[in-house]
């Protein structure tokens, strides 16, 4: 039991020293990172506290993506990692973390777009004529 996520090894809030009262335990174990990379669709189960899975993703090449100013979502083929605040390394690894920008293939939206508005940019009425209203 490598990483630890217990407060036994942190100070007090006046600055002092925690006393260590025991050895590690198992409910306080932490996990390496995923450090989730742009490729083929990679993922392993992780077995958890009380005998539950999570999933783990390894490599990753799409995902859910919102547009947020039209409410659409739609799934997407991830493109690269562009910027990343917390680190370049990332974004030179093409690491998925969360809050990293990144570039997305826009074709299923464009198409959404289309199919949503008319050529002059107004919502598309389907089966309404708009000369009897």
């Amino acid at each position: 039991m490598g990483i630890s996520r217990s407060s036994s090894h942190k100070r007090r809030a006046t600055g002092g020293h925690r006393p260590h009262y025991r050895k590690k335990r198992k409910f306080e174990l932490g996990r390496q990172p995923a450090s989730t990379k742009l490729g083929a669709k990679r993922i392993h189960t992780v077995r958890t506290r009380g005998g539950n899975t999570k999933y783990r993703a390894l490599r990753l090449d799409s995902g859910n993506y919102a547009w947020g100013s039209e409410s659409v979502t739609c799934k997407t083929r991830i493109i690269s990692v562009n910027y990343n605040a917390s680190n370049n390394e990332l974004v030179r690894t093409n690491t998925l973390v969360k809050g990293a920008v990144i570039q997305v293939d826009a074709t299923p939206f464009r198409q959404w777009y289309e199919s949503h508005y008319d050529d002059r940019g107004e919502e598309a009425t389907v089966g309404i004529d708009k000369e009897k209203v």
